[in-house]
């Protein structure tokens, strides 16, 4: 856990001989994602299950849930760059969690680190290293080199083994919901990872009100399993509805005690994102994302966008790609369907271009969260605001045509010029409005007063202005 591009995935890429960055739009893991890596400890070799959270700020929810499901964290914190607020969140986090904790200082042999000085930067922070006035332990790594890695994965084993961390093989099932979406070949499919028991296959699991038959499992790398201990990550197929990401599941003998224990699942999805107001304008959205947590994640991001005359309002949101009913949904309320990291089917397609309904997809969050925003600033109604631009005392009125009124004024502020709109005040008074068709100074004609002192004028008003009133002038500006 720690501050985006400090160096996460690319450790854990070093460790897992692999490269998840590259195929992470923008670089950035934006889900939480599990993976097993062994290492020999004391002449024996024992297996960690790595779960990868995002660091961005935006998925502060999926961090938050993946140090709560987990036995050990990570703190990761670039040598060069130390402490930023994202690295506080994340510590935030693993303190909210209760679990022990080594921190990783990466990019050691990066020009500009300085692992002495980013140590001070941790301890400034409240995270005491051991040797330095605490407990904690931590560990020097390069992703490129693999300097230190061994030595960290040694502490997270010496920290799990203090933890006296135990598990029963014997019990059935237990753990949580990693993660769920929508897989176009197997269906529904979500990633648990075991906290307890032992998951087999011919028996079921139940998270929330979704069920599945444990027809197969599969272990991180995709390979079938007969059966998962605790702190395996594994994929199951089939499910009744999607399970939220977080949610505690439970294994079944059958599919009769899986029904009896199912309970009403907690749906916090379709969430209204802004609450309604009267006299706002609102944005209508339909969010489509691959993963239920990509969905929590977007809606974390869509309650922080803001405006005085406009809000966000959230029709529905779900894992998968965008079909006709999403684009229907879009059509019959005037809003707009956001993908991310989803496919738009050819009826969906289709149906967007005859009833010019906009489909807008997205790899990155950033990039959402700003359009959303652009979309909500051009959704939102102008507001009309009247702009002082001068003020005058009227002295003397001479004569007058019809609507037309010839005085003379004394301008105490700002400017007035012809065309210009104003008021007629007397005593704080608004008696009428009108324009001005002439101004005179030194018996010349001008366009544009800005010199205080004495003028004459021509004013176009239906009001009659006398000796005493204020003129003031104005615009209209929309905002």
């Amino acid at each position: 856990m720690g501050h985006i591009d400090h160096g996460k995935s690319s450790l854990l890429d070093y460790i897992r001989k692999s490269n998840v960055t590259a195929g992470e739009a923008g670089g950035i893991t934006q889900h939480v994602s599990a993976y097993e890596a062994e290492h020999e400890h004391e002449g024996k070799k024992r297996t960690i299950t790595f779960l990868d959270t995002p660091g961005h700020e935006a998925f502060r929810a999926i961090r938050s849930r993946g140090a709560a499901t987990a036995d050990v964290a990570i703190l990761v914190v670039a040598a060069d760059e130390g402490v930023k607020p994202q690295t506080k969140e994340a510590y935030d986090a693993i303190m909210e969690a209760n679990v022990p904790f080594v921190v990783a200082f990466t990019k050691i042999d990066k020009n500009g680190a300085d692992i002495e000085r980013v140590k001070g930067s941790v301890l400034e922070h409240g995270i005491y290293l051991e040797g330095l006035g605490g407990s904690i332990p931590y560990a020097g790594v390069s992703s490129k080199s693999g300097a230190g890695v061994d030595e960290l994965l040694d502490l997270v084993l010496l920290t799990a083994d203090l933890a006296e961390l135990t598990a029963d093989e014997s019990l059935p099932a237990s753990g949580f919901v990693l993660e769920s979406s929508q897989d176009p070949k197997q269906g529904l499919t979500a990633t648990l990872i075991l906290k307890n028991g032992t998951l087999s296959t011919g028996s079921f699991v139940v998270a929330g009100g979704a069920i599945t038959p444990v027809r197969f499992i599969e272990n991180f790398a995709g390979a079938r399993i007969k059966e998962a201990k605790p702190s395996q990550p594994v994929s199951l197929s089939g499910w009744s509805e999607l399970p939220p990401a977080g949610t505690p599941f439970v294994g079944a003998t059958s599919r009769k005690e899986a029904e009896k224990v199912a309970s009403a699942p907690v749906r916090p999805l379709n969430t209204r994102v802004a609450a309604e107001e009267d006299g706002k304008a609102f944005l209508p959205l339909i969010i489509k994302a691959d993963v239920t947590g990509s969905v929590e994640a977007i809606l974390h991001e869509l309650a922080k966008i803001t405006h005085e005359n406009a809000a966000i309002r959230i029709l529905s949101s779900g894992v998968g790609a965008v079909g006709e009913g999403d684009v229907k949904s879009a059509y019959a309320s005037g809003g707009i369907v956001i993908g991310f990291h989803v496919a738009t089917d050819a009826a969906a397609r289709d149906y967007a271009e005859r009833s010019n309904v906009s489909i807008e997809s997205f790899d990155i969050i950033y990039d959402l969260g700003k359009r959303v925003n652009d979309l909500l600033i051009e959704r939102a109604p102008k507001v009309a605001k009247e702009e002082l631009l001068g003020e005058a005392k009227i002295l003397k009125v001479f004569n007058g045509s019809g609507n037309k009124q010839v005085m003379g004024a004394n301008l105490l502020s700002g400017a007035l010029a012809v065309g210009n709109q104003v008021k007629i005040v007397r005593r704080d008074i608004e008696l009428g409005r009108g324009r001005i068709l002439n101004l005179q100074q030194a018996r010349s004609d001008v366009k544009e007063l800005r010199t205080e002192g004495e003028f004459g004028l021509q004013v176009e008003s239906k009001t009659e202005a006398a000796g005493g009133d204020m003129l003031i002038a104005f615009r209209i500006i929309e905002t």
